[in-house]
């Protein structure tokens, strides 16, 4: 286990020094942001006009309303995460084949793909609203079984964005590669994203501490000092969100190209060879 989770934080440090050689990657987590942010601001919108939050109370035809426009609203994000996803892994791609890619690669690539993009976002809306439903409608034994279902869906569905990306495939074909990819590596995979959600941690904890000696500073001088200071340190939690993002895409992206081709650009062979070793018994 030890040996695992050193080898995930030299796969973290190899896919930020990724991230060095194009730092134009981290693009996509903040167009994704933004993107999200104007989709909330769309489905806000009818109730900032009218100030009627409970339009999709009581009445049961209208609940019903209700229920489809929760749908909308989930597909719309959706569609906004993978769509930028989808080119955050496809421009790592590149560079992990010895290309040098730009923003508009990426997009190009997303876009190229956006069929199947859109399909894959209906079909994880619906477990999620399913899932959901199951959680908050059933006892302590549903959610704790919505829950179970959750992890798994979301691992077995972790690599679908690089073989969208990657092969002319629809969704539902691209989620049972994303599941037999995962049966390989599921191990490796768990773990990796244990060290890179450590690395986060720890980088969120860090600024924290930073965060928190600024604004103490910044109150022993005055109130303006410290609304800087906050500012300063809000800024910092949105920087290490953004690269972590960038982070998680290149190491999903490393970790799929891996597992079907063997071979990383910019990647340690060595690092990845034990990393990636062979389940037992497969």
């Amino acid at each position: 286990m030890a040996g695992k989770l050193s080898n995930s934080f030299a796969l973290v440090k190899a896919s930020a020094n990724v991230l060095r050689l194009d730092k134009e990657l981290i693009a996509f987590p903040i167009l994704s942001g933004v993107a999200a942010i104007a989709v909330g601001a769309t489905f806000a919108a009818p109730f900032l006009a009218t100030g009627n939050w409970d339009i999709f109370a009581n009445d049961e035809g209208v609940e019903y309303a209700g229920l489809v426009y929760a749908a909308s609203f989930y597909v719309a994000m959706y569609c906004v995460m993978f769509f930028f996803n989808a080119a955050l892994v496809g421009a790592a791609l590149i560079r992990l084949d010895g290309g040098d890619p730009t923003v508009a690669d990426g997009l190009r690539i997303a876009w190229r793909h956006i069929g199947a993009i859109v399909g894959y976002a209906v079909i994880a809306a619906t477990v999620g609203l399913i899932l959901r439903a199951i959680s908050e409608r059933g006892g302590v034994f549903a959610r704790i079984a919505a829950g179970l279902v959750g992890l798994a869906w979301t691992l077995v569905t972790y690599l679908t964005v690089p073989v969208l990306v990657s092969k002319d495939i629809g969704p539902i074909d691209a989620v049972k590669e994303s599941a037999a990819v995962f049966k390989r590596t599921w191990g490796e995979q768990v773990i990796g994203n244990f060290g890179l959600g450590l690395a986060i941690f720890v980088l969120v904890a860090l600024w924290t501490l930073v965060s928190v000696a600024m604004i103490m500073a910044g109150l022993s001088f005055a109130p303006e000092a410290a609304f800087g200071a906050l500012g300063i340190a809000v800024f910092g939690y949105l920087l290490v969100t953004v690269v972590g993002s960038a982070l998680s895409g290149i190491y999903c992206a490393a970790l799929y190209r891996y597992a079907t081709a063997g071979d990383v650009e910019n990647f340690d062979a060595a690092i990845m060879r034990n990393a990636f070793r062979p389940r037992q018994g497969r």
